[in-house]
């Protein structure tokens, strides 16, 4: 089962969980800006941040070019103020090219200015880890 990782980080914590993720999956994290070639790709973890209330317009670009033929199934690992907010134009841009989105959606804390300092901690990247395990390990049963 091929397994990929990309990340969009403005501040880099979307880069740091991205990387715990590759380093456990043993896949090198890429970075959309740039413009990793995706194909045959079985499970694909898209780690991005929400930016006033939204994914990134990046990210948002760079998944209108991703369609079913390169990736088969992905998931969502999200940092966000709230610790609530999902990557909805993402799971929507991707679901209108035929990928298929797995429902739980991981989503943690990050942080801006002083807010939410500290995060995304050592147990949120944990957390993150965690849940990519457990997606890698529900896409291989299937």
């Amino acid at each position: 089962m091929k397994t990929a990782v990309i990340y969009y980080s403005r501040t880099g914590h979307s880069k740091r969980i991205a990387q715990a993720i590759g380093e456990s999956l043993g896949v090198e994290p890429m970075n959309i800006k740039q413009k990793p070639k995706l194909s045959d790709v079985d499970l694909l973890f898209v780690v991005g941040g929400i930016y006033g209330g939204k994914s990134s317009p990046d990210l948002q670009s760079y998944m209108i070019n991703v369609k079913n033929d390169q990736v088969n199934k992905a998931a969502l690992v999200t940092s966000c103020m709230s610790k609530n907010t999902k990557q909805n134009e993402i799971r929507i841009v991707m679901k209108l090219n035929g990928i298929d989105v797995a429902e739980e959606e991981f989503i943690c804390q990050g942080n801006f200015l002083f807010f939410g300092k500290g995060h995304p901690s050592d147990e949120d990247v944990n957390n993150a880890v965690a849940f990519a395990n457990r997606m890698l390990a529900k896409q291989s049963m299937s």
